[in-house]
């Protein structure tokens, strides 16, 4: 059984474009999306009230009530997963869509394929909302006071370390570029300068590693990013 017919996950397919809508309507069925269609802004905006989908995929570029007016309107409600599928291509767009609220940002033309592999991430993030305390050797993460331990000490952590640490200690093994992160935990698309997150890094590990030189948890790939070990 496809993950998605298990998870009974629905999606809005909001495009003005006809086509567009079949291809994306057609590869989410079949992988047992519950997929809905919008051809404008306005019958979006009905539709996502009406369902309360799982996730949209957002054109920006439609008639009337345009994508991004959209997710305004739509983050005043809740904060369902939005991805942006758009044909304008330039680092300032990308940054604008991720600015209003959009968790990811897929140019034009795209596979299909890419679709749901975003769809899926998405989703997965979504329904990461730990609850309790995660335990890791003496490592101690606290979700909900937003608080970490070493062997029961107390480790203060700036909001974007702990972001940082949360985010890879609730993907245990997955691997995250540095473009990736930066775009995850500070909004920004890549720009060719991904200092910031090799900074907040080294300063995590040295918190929360006994050994930063040689990292149990963060573990660099090198050439590729981070993943953590548990």
């Amino acid at each position: 059984m496809p993950e998605a017919a298990a998870r009974g996950a629905s999606v809005l397919v909001v495009d003005d474009e006809p086509v567009v809508r079949d291809v994306l309507s057609r590869y989410l069925t079949h992988e047992g999306y519950s997929v809905h269609l919008a051809a404008d802004g306005y019958e979006a905006l009905q539709t996502y009230e009406r369902l309360r989908p799982d996730v949209i995929l957002l054109d920006l570029m439609m008639p009337e009530l345009d994508g991004s007016q959209l997710l305004r309107l739509v983050r005043l409600q809740d904060d369902v997963p939005v991805i942006i599928l758009s044909a304008k291509t330039s680092v300032a767009d990308r940054v604008a869509g991720l600015d209003i609220g959009a968790d990811d940002y897929i140019v034009k033309p795209y596979s299909p394929s890419e679709v749901l592999s975003r769809v899926r991430a998405v989703l997965r993030r979504a329904k990461t909302t730990p609850s309790s305390v995660m335990h890791f050797g003496e490592l101690a993460i606290d979700p909900d006071a937003r608080s970490v331990t070493r062997a029961g000490a107390p480790i203060h952590t700036t909001r974007k370390e702990f972001d940082l640490l949360l985010l890879l200690a609730t993907h245990p093994g997955q691997v995250f570029t540095r473009e990736h992160l930066l775009e995850r935990i500070w909004g920004h698309v890549w720009t060719g300068d991904t200092s910031t997150v090799t900074v907040h890094m080294r300063r995590l590990r040295a918190k929360i590693e006994s050994a930063p030189s040689q990292p149990r948890h963060i573990v660099t790939v090198w050439g590729v990013g981070y993943r953590f070990v548990p």
